[in-house]
């Protein structure tokens, strides 16, 4: 009988797939074998374990090896080479369809047919589906491509940078989930037909805004794939209006030049400036040592930069959000690009080294992205020859490329990996010419307790290295080669900075009350066991929000309530005893499931996400419920459920909860409380309706923010409108404190309760408990402490007939934590 190997990328869709075709054999056992992912939740193929694959499933009349896309191709092949010349000839590689064609192969093999009539069976896999659906029949081939005609289509780009990298990766990645063959020209500039499968071929057709697109696409599905590309056009292909920097204000101060940006990450930092980054490494003048092992070398070297990627991006995420994460896309893409691949392939079977072929391939694509007219597009050769230096480093065995000495650091902006790598202890300090306060590059820098500035403008990269430089994250003050009243200035500033810090570190384990006795609790955000243990090192008096979602993405199935068990005691463990707030899974359009596929939806944000997303799959909630409930029994717990907009979701959302605690038997937790996430609106102005139900609720002031103010909050170009202290806003928090009156709790677990200067103004409102990153707990609180709640509350009156968030922040800053 005819054995089958299922490659494929990831193991839990191979799994799947197997058990479907072993569902059509009615009891007649067929060798299926699989070689797929690199452990349980890692993507990628592996040569050795595919060619390990083969022979357990070769019964001496062959194989059909199939195969899901880009690089498995690559592995199999390899695979092949490292076989023995007798089992390698009965290894037939198909190009079927992998999940139709390993159910046709199946089953023709059940039935005794040979390796030969397996493969065209798999091939002929979609034959019954392209009968149902009616499929347009082939037509004559277009004379300058090998595509036959049939459905097409003009668009109009009108992304600010045209169809650069990342539009280009989401329209890549859209296309590859149907079944057509789809190609693209720029009719603007007559450039020839691309493959638009391929992520390199359609970011070098030079695509700018108001350039019009020609598609056309053939096979079952092109109908669907010409209305995708369309609809993702008319929304720009989901990419976020591209902001232009800051206005950099520049004025002279006792002789030196004073640039002025965008506050991003508080501290005074001081030292000379540095923008140089390491050398690309060197190709060594080494032969071949065959196509067999320099293929090897090049998969294990895709595999651990794809690795690497993907845990920059999931921890980006986490830290930042999906917008900024979205960056890592496109880079994954480009490893996994089978244009690339093939091109590096053919220079390998030329006789190259793998560093070599790698290297020439990649510069190829990097060259025709400088050859474009536009100097935005231009640009994006660096961000090729970047993710092409990751992979040459590992396949030399180099380690990562290492930051500079210590200094001020000058750049354009930076990505989440380079910022992560920043040592505190070296770096004095970040300047950056476009970001804003809300972008990865700024957050992770805050979390880091880097000073940073952004939004500074182009001047800011002419600075020369070396030249001494003083910078204030708190007030985005950055003055180049201050002279030295000026330094003697800054250094008395850091010094009151750090002597505040270190009196709010001596009191951090210490409850903070305003000066009237009124205790406001500080608890820590937190997103893994890690945080937690670093939010009961930083004093934190609970955990204000534990966002859950680290145990659900990243991974091809849902985590079972015990290992949700497991996960949550050892995050009340690092607490030692105090509350944890346990918000249920925030996912949904802007985040999804892997193992929970959902549509496509125009506005993810405005979507099924939060609570909405869980109802809709009651199993999932009804096992986190019950892993929260046991967690529950022994520490004191708070469920929260998120993004409420309705009183009906509620109730339903503390059925599920009351079914958990049934399961779980023993009755109602005493120390259980149920809340609610304020982000919407609407449910903002109706809590007192909410009132009855709730025993809290905790203001998410980045959701409120961006909704209340039509201003997306990862959106750099909306960074100075996109402000918590706006007026609007405000308004919006003073109507769920009056309308959660006295029985009702309310917290805030948004940006806003990090803001030292805004804590006057919560308290005000009358907010009992704020929680923020770890490392803000000391400084709150000692902000908190700072607080006449009756001068508090008056300010708080004030700032909402005030006109915007300046008038409100300069309100602030004429009587900080004495209003």
């Amino acid at each position: 009988m005819v054995g089958l190997v299922a490659v494929c990328h990831s193991r839990a869709l191979a799994r799947a797939a197997a058990a479907l075709a072993a569902e059509m054999l009615h009891g007649r056992p067929v060798p299926i074998e699989i070689a797929a992912g690199l452990d349980d939740t890692t993507f990628g193929t592996d040569a050795v374990a595919i060619a390990a694959a083969i022979t357990a499933a070769d019964r001496g009349d062959g194989v059909v090896v199939l195969m899901d896309l880009g690089s498995a191709v690559l592995s199999a092949e390899l695979a092949l080479e490292l076989l023995d010349e007798g089992p390698r000839d009965r290894v037939v590689l198909c190009p079927a369809p992998f999940v139709e064609g390993l159910v046709a192969a199946a089953v023709v093999a059940a039935a005794g047919a040979d390796r030969r009539e397996v493969a065209d069976e798999a091939l002929a896999a979609l034959a019954g589906k392209q009968s149902q659906l009616a499929a347009p029949p082939a037509a004559d081939a277009d004379p300058a491509s090998g595509t036959p005609a049939g459905v097409s289509a003009t668009i109009t780009v009108t992304n600010h940078h045209g169809l650069h990298a990342r539009p280009a990766a989401r329209l890549v990645a859209q296309l590859r989930e149907y079944d057509a063959d789809v190609e693209m020209r720029n009719r603007s500039t007559e450039s020839p037909w691309v493959h638009a499968s391929s992520f390199s071929r359609v970011a070098t057709l030079g695509a700018l805004r108001g350039h019009e697109i020609e598609v056309r696409a053939s096979g079952p599905q092109a109908r669907e794939a010409v209305d995708q590309v369309m609809a993702l056009a008319a929304r720009a292909f989901d990419e976020a209006a591209t902001a232009k920097p800051a206005a950099t204000v520049t004025r002279v101060e006792t002789g030196a030049p004073v640039l002025v940006g965008q506050p991003a990450s508080p501290g005074i930092g001081i030292g000379p400036a540095w923008q140089s980054r390491p050398a690309a490494p060197d190709l060594p003048d080494l032969p071949s040592r065959g196509q067999a092992a320099e293929s090897r070398r090049l998969e294990d070297a895709l595999a651990a930069v794809r690795r690497d990627l993907q845990r920059i991006r999931a921890g980006t995420a986490r830290d930042a959000g999906e917008t900024p994460a979205a960056i890592f896309d496109a880079h994954l893409m480009l490893l996994a690009d089978t244009e690339l691949l093939a091109d590096v392939r053919d220079r390998l079977a030329h006789g190259l080294p793998a560093p070599q072929a790698w290297s020439a391939a990649t510069d190829r694509i990097a060259a025709e992205f400088e050859a474009l007219p536009d100097p935005y597009l231009k640009a994006r050769a660096a961000d090729v020859r970047a993710v092409a230096e990751q992979v040459l480093r590992a396949l030399l065995g180099l380690p990562g490329a290492a930051l500079p000495a210590a200094g001020v650091l000058i750049a354009a902006d930076l990505t989440p990996a380079e910022t992560a790598g920043l040592d505190p202890d070296q770096v004095a300090g970040v300047l950056l010419a476009f970001g804003s306060r809300t972008s990865h590059a700024a957050i992770l820098a805050r979390t880091r307790g880097i000073p940073a500035v952004v939004g500074l403008g182009t001047a800011v990269l002419d600075v020369p290295a070396g030249t001494q430089v003083a910078i204030d994250g708190g007030t985005g003050e950055v003055v180049v080669a201050p002279p030295e009243p000026v330094l003697a200035r800054f250094r008395a500033r850091d010094a009151e900075q750090k002597s505040h810090r270190e009196r709010a570190r001596a009191l951090a384990s210490t409850p903070a009350a305003t000066r009237d006795g009124v205790p406001i609790a500080v608890g820590a955000n937190v997103g893994s066991p890690a945080d937690a243990r670093a939010a009961a090192e930083h004093g934190a008096d609970l955990a204000g929000l534990v966002r859950t979602e680290f145990l659900f993405l990243g991974r091809d199935t849902a985590p079972p309530a015990d290992e949700q068990e497991a996960a949550y005691r050892e995050i009340a463990e690092a607490l030692r005893g105090r509350r944890i707030t346990l918000r249920t899974l925030d996912v949904g359009g802007d985040k999804p499931l892997r193992y929970l596929p959902t549509a496509a939806e125009e506005n993810p944000f405005l979507g099924v996400r939060g609570l909405r997303h869980s109802l809709e799959h009651p199993l999932l909630l009804a096992e986190q419920l019950l892993a929260i409930v046991r967690v529950a029994r022994d520490v004191p717990v708070s469920v929260m459920f998120p993004m409420v907009s309705t009183v009906p979701e509620v109730i339903r959302a503390r059925q599920v909860l009351d079914d958990a605690i049934a399961r779980a038997g023993g009755g109602p937790p005493t120390g259980l409380r149920v809340g609610i996430m304020m982000e919407v609106p609407a449910a903002a102005l109706k809590t007192a309706a909410f009132a009855p139900y709730v025993d809290f609720v905790s203001i998410g002031t980045n959701d409120l923010t961006q909704y209340a103010l039509a201003a997306e909050r990862g959106n750099a170009a909306l960074a100075a409108l996109a402000d918590g202290t706006d007026p609007g806003v405000l308004r919006l928090i003073d109507a769920v404190c009056r309308g959660a009156g006295d029985r009702v709790a309310v917290a805030v677990c948004g940006e806003l309760a990090g803001d030292e200067t805004a804590v006057p103004l919560l308290a005000g409102f009358g907010v009992r408990e704020l929680s923020v990153a770890p490392r803000s707990v000391p400084t709150v609180k000692e902000a908190v402490r700072a607080t006449s709640l009756g001068h508090a509350a008056r300010a708080a009156a004030q700032a909402l007939s005030l006109a915007d968030a300046a008038a409100v922040r300069a309100l602030l800053a004429a009587a900080p934590g004495d209003q």
